[in-house]
């Protein structure tokens, strides 16, 4: 397992945006897939976005696609995601997720496949 912490969060206005960060712990940080996930009050766990490990690897939520970018800097064993665009209904708290995984693996959408998480970072839209 990877120690992950987030960052990055706050409060922002609708059409706002925000870059959430997930520093992990190891050096082996390329050898793990990310993701990241949300849940909202009194709402289940969702996935937002998630990251392969070769670049250019991704998957959105179809609520956030083309509003949000995932990236991933290996060197700095950092995650981002850029939300540009927020909605109301983007508040939440964001939680980074990691795996590892093979080179060629497809992105995972799927929580329960993640084995280390951060704490989370709070995001609220509001006016």
């Amino acid at each position: 397992q990877v120690q992950l912490l987030e960052s990055g969060g706050g409060l922002v206005q609708p059409g706002g945006s925000l870059t959430l960060s997930c520093t992990a712990s190891r050096r082996t940080f390329s050898n793990y897939a990310m993701g990241w996930f949300r849940r909202a009050p009194g709402q289940e766990r969702e996935f937002v976005a998630a990251h392969g490990r070769m670049r250019g690897n991704t998957a959105y939520a179809d609520s956030v696609k083309d509003r949000f970018i995932i990236s991933r800097d290996n060197d700095k064993t950092t995650l981002s995601l850029q939300m540009n665009n927020l909605k109301p209904e983007d508040t939440a708290v964001y939680y980074c997720a990691a795996k590892r995984a093979i080179l060629s693996a497809d992105p995972s959408r799927q929580a329960e496949s993640y084995d280390s998480w951060g704490q989370g970072t709070q995001v609220t839209v509001s006016s």
